[in-house]
């Protein structure tokens, strides 16, 4: 089936400006997937590390595979962000948001939200995931300071 996600940067160091992505993505897909889409839809590097996590907002996280946030192993991580479908993800327990955290230093976090629009069948003649909505400039990874 194919989902529709809501994905939000939240905060930055060089945020600025709204930025919203709005995706069809199949409901297979892993959050290895996910993170290299979002890495796509706003012209980043890919060139930090990166965290999945689950909270009420970005500041209360819960790690997905341990509830201990000390306990944080990367390299066990990114084997499970490769495994990990977002059909095992969702639904998320009662109040909780998925957030995506880009490059531990400038904290880029997105908050990823389902759409409760039923899923639907794949369209044979369309490429997934694809973006179906975008507001805002993608912002800027690496600013260009004035001296």
């Amino acid at each position: 089936m194919i989902w529709t996600l809501k994905i939000e940067c939240e905060w930055g160091r060089h945020l600025e400006e709204e930025c919203i992505r709005m995706i069809e993505i199949e409901e297979e897909s892993t959050l290895y997937d996910l993170h290299l889409l979002i890495q796509k839809l706003v012209k980043f590097d890919n060139d930090h590390l990166f965290e999945f996590f689950r909270g009420r907002h970005f500041k209360n996280r819960k790690p997905l595979f341990s509830e201990d946030a000390w306990d944080f192993d990367y390299e066990k991580a990114i084997d499970n962000y490769h495994q990990m479908t977002l059909n095992e993800i969702y639904p998320l327990p009662k109040g909780l948001k998925l957030f995506y955290h880009f490059d531990f230093g400038d904290d880029w976090i997105f908050k990823i939200t389902k759409s409760r629009k039923k899923p639907k069948s794949p369209d044979k003649d369309v490429e997934y995931p694809q973006l179906i909505e975008s507001i805002g400039p993608s912002p800027q990874q690496y600013p260009i300071w004035e001296e």
